[in-house]
């Protein structure tokens, strides 16, 4: 199947504002890319991409003073089929980790281990280890948190939710992810495109979304606590500790963003799923 994905974001400054913005499809999925998601400014600005130490695509530019619309529209192959689900993975003990996924064992800013420890292990400790146990963490953070829309929080941190019990997508995966590091799985925040392909409506509007992805039996696979189900068409655009690693934009001054729109929509008659 194929799946046109794009954005259209409205800033205006006062006066010229640097930023970086991280809204690149992930490099994992480029072999998929069908058509390239460049970034379009409006007026044209000069722009430079890098890498960050995630391996992400980020882009830093000089807003001008004023209105700068950002866009992009993609096109994306994806074989259409639902997130998988391995009941049969196993938790890896602390020290057979790899090294390169301790730091996602730690407590980052928005999702602090101390206040959830003795909480995590209350709950989950008899919970077998493996698929499992982070299965029944997305269990209980789903029904735990209220969705909201009007309960989004720039601020909102893994603890404040598991209070307030209400948040958005990226409040469920931060509450999950807390959790699965209290109870030494590594857990990282994902961020990137998942519209409603295989969803029976009404739906909400369409937005970018949160996941997370813990490590089990060698690999990283995805749980989504907020959906709590498998899902179809997750196109990738960053990973990191949470989401302060991977904020949309970042921008250093006063800016007010005017226009948000995001599309994620499977584009009738495109190519049969990939073998």
């Amino acid at each position: 199947m194929q799946i046109q994905v794009g954005y259209e974001l409205v800033y205006n400054c006062p006066k010229a504002t640097p930023m970086i913005v991280t809204l690149n499809i992930h490099y994992t999925r480029m072999s998929d890319v069908i058509r390239p998601d460049h970034m379009i400014t409006t007026p044209a600005i000069p722009i430079a991409a890098y890498r960050d130490s995630y391996g992400n695509w980020c882009t830093r530019l000089v807003a001008p003073p004023g209105r700068l619309r950002i866009s992009a529209d993609a096109l994306v192959r994806d074989r259409g089929e639902p997130d998988v689900v391995a009941p049969w993975l196993v938790q890896h003990p602390v020290p057979e980790l790899p090294e390169e996924t301790l730091l996602f064992l730690l407590g980052s800013r928005y999702c602090e281990t101390e206040p959830l420890l003795e909480l995590a292990w209350r709950m989950f400790e008899s919970t077998a280890p493996g698929w499992g146990r982070v299965q029944a963490i997305c269990d209980f953070v789903h029904g735990h948190i209220a969705f909201g829309y009007e309960h989004a929080s720039p601020t909102a941190t893994a603890w404040q939710v598991y209070q307030s019990k209400r948040g958005v997508c990226r409040d469920y995966a931060h509450l999950a992810i807390a959790l699965c590091r209290c109870m030494n799985i590594p857990a990282r925040y994902c961020t990137g495109y998942l519209g409603d392909i295989g969803v029976a409506g009404p739906n909400g509007p369409m937005d970018f979304s949160g996941w997370f992805e813990a490590y089990l039996g060698g690999g990283w696979y995805t749980f989504d606590a907020r959906n709590n189900t498998p899902r179809i068409g997750r196109v990738l655009i960053a990973r990191g500790r949470d989401a302060a690693d991977v904020a949309i934009s970042t921008a250093f001054g006063q800016n007010t963003l005017e226009t948000f729109r995001v599309w994620t929509d499977e584009v009738a008659g495109g190519e049969p799923p990939l073998a």
